[in-house]
């Protein structure tokens, strides 16, 4: 268990030593295109002119095509044909059909880096405009929340699996409303454009279900019936996969409480202000939202002390299911035991870092969480471990 205190404090792990070669190997790249001419040079110069470096020249240039500026293409370019001609008038063989031969090879070389380089570019700049486009539907679905909500310090993140996604199957919102601040995560089953489609459906009707809906039980089924309509609505909408996971929680202003409804999904947890955690189960699991057909059971809200200091952390199993390289998982629970953090922001700074030292960077699931930590207004009081009931 970690020591009480450490917080967001870094500790050792795979993923520096990983991310230091990582971080030689690029530069050892950047470096190759030098590297080939200053060798192609020394072989060309000491060795029999029955062999040649041509091979390095013109490798030069097309090494640097999409690593290089056009400008540093081009003269990476002229430094391999300087090269040759430098050697070949020093070993007095300018006008050798061989010489003339590799000239003109690694002439022909540097154009066609040119040519790449600029192929490279057009597309980078097409990339990072689908990028802006995912940056903002990202901000349109899954909006940040603000930072203090009903007194209430919140924090949000979403970490994709994939490299440059921005958006996938995971939810989070958080919405201020007559009856407390309402705070919704989930997780679609399912990938691509269905899967965001249904991210939208559910924060959506969540956002209305939590303005108008006096009980947390009635914003549950609001949920379930958006999505069974969403269903019958769109001929084949099978990208849906026909459930999404969700945990709905809610903190009245001014109780010390959190009642919540679990739809199948990962358990909250709250980390009391000195270090207790306390796994917030469900007493009856629920079936996720949008499996209905399957029979009807009431929703249930559970509560639990919320008590000042305290901080609470929803997430979906991107988190308590991401594995090392030997297939353990990563146990939230376990991991924050004991452990304080200055905030709900150096909370989930520290979760999704260890994350990626778990993982070795090879995360395959998406991963959203949610912190909520009730500001100090009093002295603190101890934690209750036993306060977990049904409503």
């Amino acid at each position: 268990m970690p020591t009480p205190g450490l917080g967001s404090t870094p500790r050792p792990g795979r993923g520096e030593p990983g991310r230091h070669r990582i971080s030689k190997a690029r530069a050892f790249v950047r470096a190759l295109p030098a590297l080939l001419i200053v060798v192609g040079a020394f072989y060309d110069y000491f060795m029999p002119s029955d062999f040649t470096a041509a091979p390095l020249f013109t490798a030069a240039p097309l090494v640097a095509a999409p690593l290089y500026s056009l400008r540093g293409t081009v003269l990476t370019g002229l430094a391999a044909i300087t090269a040759v001609f430098a050697i070949h008038i020093r070993l007095g063989i300018v006008l050798d059909v061989d010489s003339v031969t590799e000239v003109v090879t690694v002439a022909t070389a540097g154009v066609l880096a040119v040519v790449i380089n600029i192929l490279v570019r057009r597309s980078d700049a097409r990339l990072a405009t689908v990028r802006e486009i995912a940056e903002s539907a990202q901000r349109a679905v899954l909006p940040e929340p603000d930072e203090r909500i009903g007194g209430l310090e919140i924090a949000a993140r979403y970490e994709a699996a994939q490299a440059d996604a921005f958006i996938g199957g995971d939810l989070y919102a958080v919405q201020d409303s007559p009856h407390g601040v309402r705070l919704v995560v989930g997780d679609v089953r399912g990938k691509g454009m269905g899967a965001v489609g249904a991210v939208a459906v559910v924060i959506g009707a969540f956002r209305e279900a939590a303005e108008q809906e006096a009980t947390l039980e009635a914003v549950a089924q609001r949920l379930e019936r958006a999505l069974a309509r969403e269903g019958t609505r769109r001929e084949g909408l099978d990208a849906f996969e026909g459930f999404t996971t969700a945990v709905l929680a809610e903190i009245p202003h001014g109780e010390d409480v959190v009642r919540f409804v679990n739809r199948g999904h990962p358990p909250p947890l709250l980390l009391h202000a000195d270090g207790t955690l306390v796994t917030l189960d469900a007493e009856d699991p629920a079936l996720p939202l949008g499996m209905g057909e399957l029979g009807t059971w009431p929703d249930r809200a559970m509560q639990a002390k919320f008590p000042q200091g305290a901080t609470l952390l929803l997430h979906t199993d991107g988190l308590s299911e991401a594995r090392d390289r030997r297939g353990g998982f990563y146990d939230p629970a376990a991991r924050l035991a004991g452990r304080v953090f200055p905030g709900p922001d150096a909370l989930l700074a520290a979760l999704a870092e260890e994350v990626r030292r778990h993982t070795g960077d090879g995360t395959t699931d998406d991963m959203a969480l949610l912190a909520v930590r009730r500001s100090w207004e009093s002295p603190p009081r101890l934690p209750d471990e036993s306060s977990v009931r049904r409503s």
